[in-house]
């Protein structure tokens, strides 16, 4: 990808000729169109996108990651505007892993020169945002070992010292939510840094300290967390024989 020709001049006047038909193609048939015509759109924007960031691969991590992110902050602001743009109010929910929810300006990802979408709406939303992470000690997740390989179930080993994870664990509520908006003790014990662990597409547990760990200010990193002490893994629509072979046994993780 990094050395062929590229198709953006293409697609962008795709774009261009899309936005010019636009009002044409909304006279004639009326309000439903205007679906039809967003979809196409963000499409076309998706193409040129996409391109850029399978280039920006051969640059280094940090200029990928912030076009994937950026080109998300995007859609969203996007979508917003095309769910308001007859004077409503929308709310929308966004389900993505820690690692892009989380204000990356309040973790060691900012050091190297990584942004994420939960920084750009904050950015753009203020107090209208709201961030919340999810946090585990221990128990199972549905993950790969490398890109493009098959889903596994994997087992979660138990946080790090001086993580946040193990102080939740250390806690012994269990399962709870934490409201970081409020003003109390616990917010306030939270500044870290600590190490916090980041789960996403890929679970390495082998390197897991390299692989998933970084210090961050939970409190001013998210606006609440919701922690489940033992964590269950997603079941895949269609379970594979490597993901079903994987299950840990029924005693597991009180080996009892």
């Amino acid at each position: 990808m990094g050395l062929s020709d590229s198709c953006r001049r293409e697609v962008l006047q795709q774009l261009i000729d899309l936005q010019r038909a636009g009002d044409t193609y909304l006279r004639r048939d009326g309000i439903a169109a205007e679906d039809e015509l967003f979809y196409a759109e963000q499409n076309a924007r998706l193409v040129v996108e996409a391109e850029c960031y399978y280039r920006s691969m051969f640059e280094g991590a940090a200029a990928s990651w912030n076009l994937r992110d950026r080109h998300m902050a995007e859609t969203l602001d996007q979508l917003l505007a095309h769910l308001d743009r007859h004077g409503g109010d929308s709310r929308i929910v966004v389900w993505a892993h820690n690692s892009h929810i989380g204000d990356a300006r309040r973790t060691e990802m900012s050091r190297r020169g990584e942004l994420n979408l939960g920084q750009f709406v904050r950015e753009r939303h203020g107090a209208d945002a709201f961030l919340i992470g999810f946090t585990t000690y221990a128990g199972t997740v549905s993950a790969a070992s490398d890109w493009d390989g098959p889903v596994e179930r994997k087992r979660v080993r138990p946080a790090l010292p001086h993580s946040y994870e193990e102080l939740f664990h250390a806690v012994a509520l269990g399962d709870f939510m934490l409201n970081l908006r409020s003003v109390g003790p616990a917010p306030a014990a939270l500044h870290g840094p600590l190490l916090e662990r980041a789960i996403g597409v890929i679970y390495r547990p082998e390197t897991e300290r390299q692989s998933h760990y970084l210090h961050a200010n939970l409190a001013e990193q998210f606006d609440a967390v919701l922690h489940f002490d033992h964590t269950r893994a997603v079941e895949p629509l269609e379970p594979t024989a490597g993901w079903v072979r994987g299950e840990p046994p029924e005693t597991y993780p009180t080996a009892l």
